[in-house]
């Protein structure tokens, strides 16, 4: 069966403009083109479509959706799996956070009482999820799994005031971070700074700080291009500098 631009909207609820985009982008290609110009669906399209609404529902950028489903190795049966572990999650988190607002309404009332822990417990799975989907295999990988697994536990264990504090050490050593690649020597006082800076936060988040530790997530900022992508919004060749600095730092 072949569908229209206009049909597979209807369908799917993504609007036309959205479907010429993907084929503009080689995301989700037409079967063909019709002598009227008119974009043609068929049914791997269709069923294509459907692998790309679920990757966006679980917040995957449209650049890695595209390597995914282009891979040699894709597996489609593996993929449905992969997506119902991770709407689970999704479904965990949300239950999480319906949940913690029905506890905040009950505490406003007056009915029951609620400790600052708990009004930020559902936030910080959020967080901890997050970070699972983006960075997980990868830091797993590198740390191990008792590693990470502690870290998400003191994560969630954290106080309010902690969070918060772990929050204003890493927009010090991001500001700090800024200044430094202007003035542009690793080893400077600047950028040593804004490293010391950087141990202090890491030592808010994760269980036991190292030397080796500090050195392998300065590594990674440069190796992975997600963590790297942070570092270049300040400026190009930004994770470079930071990982050189730290480098310094922990010497």
């Amino acid at each position: 069966m072949e569908y229209s631009v206009n049909k597979i909207s209807k369908i799917s609820g993504v609007s036309a403009r959205t479907l010429r985009y993907y084929d503009e982008i080689g995301l989700l290609k037409p079967m063909r083109i019709a002598s009227s110009g008119y974009r043609i669906y068929g049914q791997i399209e269709l069923d294509l479509l459907q692998q790309i609404l679920f990757y966006r529902e679980l917040d995957f950028p449209l650049d890695e959706i595209k390597s995914i489903l282009c891979a040699a190795d894709f597996d489609k049966g593996k993929s449905f799996e992969r997506h119902i572990t991770e709407l689970c999650k999704k479904r965990e988190r949300l239950d999480l956070l319906i949940n913690n607002v029905t506890k905040s309404m009950s505490a406003m009332k007056g009915e029951t009482t609620m400790t600052n822990n708990e009004k930020f417990e559902g936030f910080k799975q959020s967080l901890i999820d997050e970070n699972e989907q983006k960075y997980g295999s990868e830091i797993r990988t590198k740390y191990g799994d008792n590693s990470v697994d502690a870290s998400n536990a003191k994560l969630k264990g954290l106080t309010q005031e902690q969070y918060d504090e772990g929050e204003r050490l890493r927009n010090a050593y991001e500001e700090k971070l800024k200044f430094a690649f202007k003035d542009g020597i690793p080893a400077g006082e600047l950028a040593q700074s804004a490293c010391d800076l950087h141990r202090q936060w890491l030592c808010v988040f994760y269980p036991a700080y190292s030397k080796e530790y500090h050195k392998g997530l300065g590594e990674m900022y440069v190796a992975d291009e997600r963590f790297k992508a942070t570092y270049e919004k300040i400026a190009t060749g930004c994770a470079e500098f930071f990982r050189d600095a730290i480098n310094i730092y922990c010497e």
